[in-house]
């Protein structure tokens, strides 16, 4: 809300954006939308989180099994097949991770405990997903179709992505490394990151179109480096602003909160107690 309503205004006060009342509505309301908000639905998610642990604390390890087969064939397997398709919001996505990412974390198995495994893997689903793109291109021209190169990477419930994503998950998990500070610090102020710099669709073309003029190098000899150094530019700068963000409006507002918080919960919990009571709902 914090960036949602600042950058809004800044955008509103230096004439880049003029006022809608739906913009009003978008910087004011955490969840406006599930259908594709990926940050609306991350936090809509979260609240789903104390329910998904008593169902995948509560399955024995063949019933986990089976609903990540069901779950992995509605959602992978139709939603990858050409011709079939499955409508869905990433609410329900970030759920079928969830039981993906529980397996892994209660079944600790030897398999998922290999470095070089998973790395081998990573490789090797890398190399297969950059070749279903340039075999869709090759495909498009043959058949005189186009706009579907990406197809099976470009979402994150395609075939590649998912099987990329869970491997290299597995194998930066399994990487013997020290703590680090610095990674710590960067890592903490990633989430940030994405908040600010895909604000909306204004901040998009402030970025990409009015300042770093992404169309204008395409055919540049400067193309390679624009590229990578415009992304590590924007990330840079995003992360020092969230960093100075956490440190001088977060943590004093979390410590002020923090002392009331307990005072608060009691209050909520006896405000839920009565209502369940009169409702006649048992514990």
């Amino acid at each position: 809300e914090f960036y949602k309503i600042l950058i809004w205004l800044i955008f509103l006060i230096t004439g880049y954006e003029n006022f809608s009342w739906k913009g009003l509505a978008d910087a004011l309301l955490p969840v406006r939308t599930i259908s594709t908000g990926f940050t609306s639905c991350y936090l809509v998610f979260f609240l789903f989180i104390p329910f998904l642990n008593i169902l995948v604390t509560n399955l024995n390890e063949r019933q986990h099994i089976k609903l990540l087969i069901l779950c992995l064939i509605v959602y992978v397997v139709i939603g990858t097949l050409p011709k079939f398709g499955i409508t869905m919001n990433y609410v329900s996505w970030f759920i079928v991770l969830y039981f993906i990412g529980s397996y892994i974390r209660i079944y600790d198995k030897k398999i998922f405990n290999s470095c070089k495994l998973w790395g081998f893997l990573s490789l090797i689903i890398l190399f297969l997903s950059l070749a279903s793109v340039v075999g869709m291109v090759w495909l498009g021209q043959k058949m005189n179709f186009a706009g579907r190169e990406f197809y099976f990477v470009a979402d994150s419930n395609a075939i590649f992505a998912v099987m990329l994503s869970v491997s290299s998950f597995l194998f930066f998990k399994n990487i013997k490394m020290k703590n680090s500070k610095f990674i710590n610090i960067v890592a903490s102020a990633s989430f940030g990151v994405l908040l600010i710099h895909a604000n909306s669709d204004a901040m998009r073309r402030l970025l990409w179109k009015d300042l770093l003029n992404n169309v204008g190098f395409y055919n540049s000899q400067w193309l390679i480096l624009h590229a990578i150094g415009s992304v590590i530019a924007v990330y840079v700068v995003c992360t020092v602003i969230e960093l100075l963000r956490i440190k001088f409006i977060e943590k004093p507002i979390f410590k002020t909160w923090d002392k009331h918080l307990g005072k608060l919960s009691k209050k909520c919990a006896k405000i839920e107690d009565d209502i369940f009571n009169n409702l006649n709902v048992e514990k």
